[in-house]
Order: structure tokens, then sequence, then C-alpha cells
């Protein structure tokens, strides 16, 4: 399931203090309407770059996605449908869910070698079921959307959801499958849960903290499939496996498989990262996601970032760890939270394939200098990301770092350059945020950054 964790939701308004209603009147008033919004913008084409690893660990990733489930429990059998498989859609779908799906179904055709196709009717092997948020959230409170075995509609999960049924750990040979994804969030956050679900449906069944270049991930940086994951799903897919196979026959078969289909793998020295302790994974769930008090997630950031240094990590996952403690700190003390930015920062630079992940932290530092009113500084931290953030899809960092970039601009005096900008962050955020008063909230809290603005910053 896609867990609703903060770091993706970029919502910067955490970096500001609480301000009393009269100074937020003032900045409201200050920020002036945006007037009517522009339309949607959606990304024309996807640029995944290939996967970047040695073969030894691509098929220790293989194995360990393959034979857990993301609890950590241990499965006995390899799990996957016989091609072809058919998805179909049920519920109110929104305008963008169709498109959205049949871009991933032809990524899915082209990249990963599946033989799979979106057909009409009530009948498929995969069926995508929209239904309201907060029918996801009364089942399970924790998930944005999920993926069951063996079922196809949620009367039916429902009355099975205690059985042996819908559990898949004894799932060899997949045949049926319901994915639930929320019909009335943000058009990203819909694509988003296809893209997991959908990949989890057909695939792996766990979830790797060590893995930086992944949607098979719970840190929800990446959040469309990338060629890492692409190629690990031609692997599951490759003719040389079958269902019901056990971890040691497929081990057998990974060397040549690989040697087949990424040979590029055999010149890529092996990095050999460590396992992840599950300790550090919970730490992260507590400091970042939902129903936790503010001493707590301060409590388990701490954890999470004394496991990280303790396991002596170099990888993303120690500059994760600052990031999530920079996160914790905004509300109360802004500046402690800008010095783990920072570190976070460092840390990134150090590590490879973290460029989406220091998109991220420098969109935070950014706001530090549009609030201390240096505008060049935020040009040159936003800069670079732009790029990124386009090629991974990603329409509400997209729009932010264009945001960020327009309130700088109006310091540094550029006010035409400024109106430019700030119309293209619209449209993106029209994609990535969903309906007319989401947007002009992330307008206005980004606008509130301004010292220009009277807007009381990130303090």
């Amino acid at each position: 399931m896609r867990r609703r964790l903060f770091p993706v939701l970029m919502w910067l308004a955490s970096c500001m203090p609480v301000a009393t209603p009269e100074t937020a009147s003032r900045a409201a008033a200050a920020l002036g309407d945006l007037g009517p919004l522009p339309a949607m913008k959606t990304f024309p084409r996807t640029q995944p770059a290939p996967p970047a690893i040695s073969n030894a660990d691509l098929a220790r990733d293989v194995l360990d996605l393959a034979f857990a489930l993301e609890s950590g429990r241990p499965l006995e059998q390899f799990s996957r449908f016989e091609t072809p498989i058919t998805v179909t859609v049920r519920g109110e779908a929104p305008p963008t869910l169709l498109p959205d799906l049949d871009r991933l179904l032809a990524r899915l055709r082209g990249e990963a070698g599946i033989d799979i196709s979106r057909k009409d009717g009530s009948t498929a092997n995969v069926t995508l079921v929209a239904v309201p948020r907060h029918e996801i959230r009364r089942h399970l409170p924790q998930a944005a959307c999920f993926v069951v075995p063996n079922v196809s509609s949620l009367k039916e999960y429902l009355s099975a959801r205690h059985s042996r049924r819908v559990s898949w750990a004894g799932v060899a040979r997949r045949t049926r499958v319901a994915i639930f994804v929320p019909a009335d969030a943000a058009p990203q956050e819909l694509r988003d849960c296809l893209h997991e679900e959908i990949a989890q449906a057909l695939g792996p069944l766990n979830d790797l903290y060590r893995l930086g270049d992944s949607v098979f991930n719970d840190d929800n940086v990446h959040t469309v499939l990338t060629g890492y994951d692409m190629m690990v799903l031609r692997v599951f897919y490759d003719p040389a496996l079958r269902p019901g196979m056990r971890r040691d026959e497929v081990a057998v078969r990974l060397p040549s498989i690989l040697a087949r289909l990424n040979p590029e793998g055999r010149l890529h020295q092996a990095r050999r990262l460590p396992a992840t302790p599950p300790d550090w994974g919970a730490a992260v769930q507590r400091a970042l996601g939902p129903g936790t008090g503010p001493d707590a997630r301060r409590r388990a950031a701490a954890i999470a970032l004394g496991i990280a240094e303790r396991e002596g990590w170099r990888d993303h996952r120690l500059g994760f760890s600052h990031y999530a403690m920079g996160r914790v700190l905004q509300g109360s003390e802004p500046e402690a939270a800008r010095r783990a930015f920072l570190r976070a920062k460092d840390a990134f630079e150090h590590a490879p394939g973290t460029a989406l992940h220091l998109a991220y932290v420098d969109a935070q530092l950014a706001a530090y200098e549009i609030h201390a009113n240096r505008p060049e500084a935020a040009l040159a931290l936003t800069a670079p990301h732009l790029k990124t953030a386009m090629r991974h899809e990603n329409a509400a960092l997209l729009s932010t770092l264009l945001m960020l970039r327009s309130e700088a601009l109006v310091l540094a005096g550029r006010a035409s350059e400024s109106r430019l900008l700030k119309l293209d962050s619209l449209g993106w955020a029209r994609y990535g945020f969903g309906p007319d008063w989401a947007v002009r909230a992330k307008a206005r809290e980004i606008g509130s950054l301004n010292p220009l603005k009277g807007g009381r910053g990130a303090g």
C-alpha cells in the first residue's frame, strides 16, 4: 500500500511559525487574488534513466523484493501473473485517470516487456476501483491506496478481509487483484497510486529503504516507475522464471537473466549496501507519518538519525535521516531545522543517484533564503532542479520550485519574469495539487514567505 508520508507533499507552511489572526489577514491582503487559473499542464513524455547498478546488487534486490512482504514476513515462493494481463476500471474515474493509466501500460509494454492492456467490461486480471478517499481511510487509515489479491470489488474485499483468501502469502500464480485508488485525489496523487500499486500487483510485494532510485521504497521520494523499477519488472516476467519457484531456484537463474537483460550491469561495481534495520523504518514512519505528536516525532527522528550514524551509512538513507529531522523541527526550531537540511544536502551530494532527493532539500533551503531577502541565493538553489522535477514527472515539486523562483524574482526586482513563472507554476500546480482551492492555498503559502508581502516567513 502507499503510505501517506509527509516528505513528498512539500507543505512549506511547516517552515513558518503560527501567525496571529491579525498577521494572517495582513498577509492575505498583500498577496492578492490570483485571478482565473490557467489550464492544467501534463507531462508530454517519459524520460526514464537506465538503471546504473551492478548485476550482483540487482540480483540481491530482486530476491529481497520477491521473497518477502512489506511487513518483513518471508515468502516461500515466487509469485507473478502469467501473461497476457488485462486491466479494467470501475467506479467514478476522474478525467486524468485513463490517460495516465494508458501511458503507464504503454511503458510496461515497452520498457518491462509485459503483455498488458486495458479492456472494457467487468472482468479482468487487474481491476482498478476508484472510490472516495474516505472509503480507503475507513478501512486502512495509513494508506493512500492499496492492492489486494483474489478480489475485484470493495464489497468482495470487505467480505474476505479477515480470511486467508486475501493474503499474498499463499499466492504463487496471480490471477485476479483489485487496486483501490482515491477518485477525489489530486491528479498526481492518483497517478502515483497507479504506478506503485500496479507495479506491486504485477511484481514485488516488498519495499526496501536501501533502494534509492525506486518506487519500491517507503520514503515516497520517487513517485513514478524508474528505469530501475522497469528492469526489476522485466526480470520478474522473464520466461526463465515461473510462479511457484523457491528462492534458491530463482537465485540460480538470475545471473544469466541479468547478463542478457542488463549487460551494462557487468560494468558497475557492486555497492552491497547494508540492510536497513526495521527500527529505522519504524522511526521514520513515526516521525513523518500521521497520528504522532510533536514530542514523539522529534524522538523518532532522533532515533532514525542515531541508527543511520551508528550504521555508518553514507548513502541516501543518511541524507533522508537528516531531512526527516529538519521536517520535524521546522515548526518549533526553524534555525535548527535549517542546519538539519544543510546536513541532508551534504549527505545527498556525496551519494550517487540522489538528484530528486536534493531537489526536495534545496526547495526547503530556498524558502529560508526568500524569507531572509536573499533572492539570488534562492534562485541558485532552485535552478538545477527544474529539469529534475520534469524528468521525474513531479508536478507538485515542479510547481513549488517555480513558485519559489517567482517570489525570488519579485525580491530581485524582476516583476515581469516573476509573473510569467507564476503563471507557469499554476498550470503544473493544478496537476500536482488538484482543486483550485488547493492551488490557491499553495500559492498563498509560498507567497507568505516573501518579506515584502507581509508574511512571517521561515523564521
